[in-house]
């Protein structure tokens, strides 16, 4: 009796040493990952400060610049896992092989986001926009503020942030606002039938002499449009900077009203005229 005793307390002492050896080995192990993981993070912050600085050295555009900061940021991060897991003592060729397997079942759950990575390389490659241009895409418009890794992000006029995948900019139609150095102005003002329509085209005229941002050449352009159901309609087209097209267009606007009024030229109004037989 007294010898089982001594063998089950015997047996529970060499559990006991194994598992205060299994929990040493495994803090060792822990305190070991998360030293990993905070060297690695301040590694990882100083590396792509590095890598900001050499990329503005090379001056290195900075739509491209975006993209690669957030590419580098993952590979690192990528890295960093795969170290804390190492030092847990996980077998880094079975975890390896784990996430291997796991990319391809992610994948296929996130080809979306593929293709917006590959849309991403497309726009960087062929350079439809760049940032600081005012484009307009799947119905939504404004600023480019930074082309990243999967998405572009816009700024609206009225200070809206819109994200916008890069596999759907890729696929879609695109006008970009910015690309060309000027933009053409359209206008079309109705005046009341009888009007004199050289006295009207000579009135534009000048408005748009006062107009500093309206350039010369090509010269503004002025005709009778239409003989629409309650006016007569005047064309108006000039060329500007593309930085400066809401300025003239709203001014103009707001000259040519001004001009209508005191050359006594009326704006119409629908009007219907009835018959009685």
């Amino acid at each position: 009796m007294e010898e089982d005793v001594v063998k089950e307390i015997s047996h529970l002492s060499q559990v006991w040493d194994k598992l205060i050896d299994y929990g040493t080995e495994l803090g060792k192990h822990i305190l070991i990952a998360i030293v990993i993981y905070f060297v690695g993070r301040y590694l990882i912050k100083l590396l792509e400060k590095l890598f900001a600085r050499m990329l503005d050295r090379r001056k290195v555009e900075p739509e491209v610049r975006g993209f690669l900061s957030s590419l580098i940021h993952f590979v690192l991060l990528a890295l960093l896992l795969v170290s804390v897991v190492g030092a847990l003592g996980v077998q880094t060729a079975s975890f390896a092989a784990l996430l291997a397997s796991a990319g391809v079942t992610i994948g296929m759950a996130l080809s979306g986001q593929l293709q917006n990575f590959a849309g991403g390389v497309i726009i960087l490659v062929l350079r439809p926009y760049k940032i600081g241009d005012y484009i307009e895409t799947s119905g939504t418009s404004g600023t480019v503020k930074s082309i990243q890794i999967f998405n572009t992000v816009l700024s609206t006029p009225d200070n809206k942030v819109i994200t916008i995948p890069n596999g759907t900019i890729s696929n879609s139609v695109l006008i970009n606002y910015s690309m060309q150095v000027t933009r053409r102005v359209d206008w079309t003002f109705g005046v009341e039938y009888g009007s004199d329509i050289e006295k009207v085209k000579a009135c534009i005229m000048r408005v748009l002499a006062t107009e500093p941002a309206v350039l010369q050449d090509p010269k503004p352009f002025v005709a009778l449009h239409a003989l629409a159901d309650s006016s007569v309609n005047v064309t108006v087209r000039v060329w500007t900077k593309s930085e400066d097209y809401w300025d003239v267009y709203f001014s103009v606007n707001q000259k040519i009203y001004d001009a209508f009024n005191a050359e006594g030229i009326e704006f119409p109004f629908p009007q219907l005229t009835v018959h009685q037989a």
